[in-house]
C-alpha cells in the first residue's frame, strides 16, 4: 500500500508501485492540469512539486511526475498545480500572466510549479536563482524571454520572505493555500513503507533511467524501492575518505558542503548535468550502473579513484570503480547484489 498527500487528500493505494505518478495523478486523480509531454524527463510539462520532511523542516523540490514510480512518493506530500490554486491567482500565476508568459498554455503548469518550488525554498531568493529554477522547463512558444521576466519579478517578491520559516510567510502573503501548515503534522501520521513481501525483480532507485528505458516492466515487476532508504543516503568522511551513500542525489552531491570543499568548481560544473528536477530524483548508483558512456556522474568518481562497496546477504564488497565496468551495460555485479556506498581519497 502506498501512502501520500495529494494535495490536501491523504492518498491509500495499492496500484502497483511501479506506476508512473503522473498517470496515477492524471488518470487514477482526475488532475488533468499535469501535462504529459515527452514522459522523458525533459520538457517538464508534468513538473511538481514533492514536499517531505528532513531534519524537522518540511522541504520541496521539484520532480518530474512521468520519471516517478509511484511507490516513491510514499510519506511525502505531492502538490500539482490544483493544490495551489485558490480564489484568486497566486502571485506565481499572476505574474506569468502580468509578463505575457504563456501563448498556448501547454507548459505553463509545470513553469508554475518550478518557479512556486523557487518560492519555498529556506534560502534567500536571487535573480539568477529564480531563473535557474525553470532549467527543467521546455516553452516552444514564447522565446522565454517574458518567463525570464516573470522570475525576476518573483524574485524580487521575495526580498522580505522570512528564510526560516518560508511556508507561513507564503501562506500569509497568498502565495500558496491554508492548507500547507497541516501538512507537516498530516506527513508525521503516515508510517513507513514495508519492504515487500516477495522477492524483489528489480531494484529501482530515482527511476531516471528505468523508467525511460522499460516503464512497462516497471509497471509490473516486484520492485525494491531503494530511493528513500536512509542507509543508503547521506555524505561523510570517513576517516581520510569520503563516503556517498548510494542513493545519493545528483543535487544531493551537487550542495554537499563536503563535495564543494573538495571540489570549488562543483556547482558550475554540475549545472551542466540535466536539469534540476532530474537532479533531484537521480540516485548516484543508478547513474553508475546506467553503465553507458553518457552517464554523467561516473566521470567524476572514476578521476578521483573510487571503489564502491556492494552488499549482498550481510556481505560487503569493496570493488574499484574502473574494474567494476566490464563492457557496454556490463557490470561485476552479482545477482542480488547492490551499490551500498561510494568511497574515495578525501585528498
Amino acid at each position: 500500500m502506498t501512502t501520500f498527500l495529494l494535495n490536501h487528500v491523504l492518498i491509500n493505494t495499492s496500484v502497483h508501485p511501479g506506476t508512473t505518478l503522473l498517470d496515477f495523478i492524471r488518470y487514477g486523480q482526475d488532475l488533468p492540469g499535469t501535462k504529459i509531454g515527452c514522459r522523458e524527463g525533459d520538457c517538464g510539462a508534468c513538473t511538481v512539486l514533492e514536499g517531505r520532511m528532513e531534519n524537522g523542516k518540511l522541504h520541496y523540490r521539484s520532480i518530474v511526475s512521468c520519471l516517478t514510480p509511484l511507490g516513491n512518493a510514499h510519506g511525502k506530500h505531492i502538490v500539482t498545480v490544483e493544490g495551489i490554486n485558490m480564489e484568486t491567482c497566486s502571485p506565481v500565476q499572476q505574474t506569468m500572466i502580468d509578463h505575457n508568459g504563456t501563448q498556448c498554455g501547454f507548459c505553463t503548469p509545470g513553469f508554475i510549479m518550478s518557479l512556486t518550488g523557487h518560492t519555498m525554498a529556506y534560502e534567500p531568493s536571487e535573480e539568477k536563482i529564480a531563473i535557474d529554477s525553470v532549467n527543467g522547463n521546455i516553452c516552444r512558444c514564447t522565446g522565454y524571454k517574458s518567463i525570464e521576466r516573470a522570475a525576476i519579478s518573483i524574485s524580487k517578491m521575495l526580498k522580505d520572505k522570512n528564510p526560516e520559516d518560508p511556508l507561513n510567510w507564503l501562506i500569509q502573503h497568498q502565495f500558496l493555500p491554508s492548507y500547507f501548515v497541516e501538512i507537516p503534522e498530516k506527513l508525521s501520521k503516515i508510517s513507513k513503507q514495508p519492504p515487500p513481501d516477495i522477492a524483489i525483480q528489480q531494484i529501482i532507485g530515482g527511476g531516471t533511467d528505468l523508467m525511460v528505458q522499460k516503464p512497462d516492466d516497471i509497471a509490473e515487476r516486484s520492485l525494491g524501492l531503494f530511493f528513500d532508504r536512509s542507509d543508503l543516503k547521506g555524505i561523510y568522511r570517513q576517516n581520510d575518505h569520503i563516503v556517498i551513500g548510494a542513493a545519493a542525489t545528483a543535487n544531493d552531491i551537487m550542495h554537499s558542503d563536503i563535495m564543494n570543499d573538495l571540489i570549488p568548481n562543483l556547482k558550475k560544473h554540475y549545472k551542466l548535468i540535466s536539469s534540476d528536477p532530474i537532479r533531484n530524483m537521480g540516485t548516484l548508483a543508478g547513474n553508475i550502473v546506467n553503465a553507458s558512456p553518457i552517464a554523467d556522474l561516473s566521470i567524476y568518481f572514476l578521476a578521483l579513484g573510487a571503489n564502491l562497496l556492494l552488499y549482498k546477504d550481510g556481505k560487503e564488497r569493496e570493488v574499484p570503480l574502473k574494474d567494476f565496468f566490464l563492457d557496454y551495460k556490463k557490470l561485476d555485479l552479482k545477482k542480488g547484489e547492490y551499490i551500498k556506498s561510494v568511497i574515495f581519497p578525501a585528498g
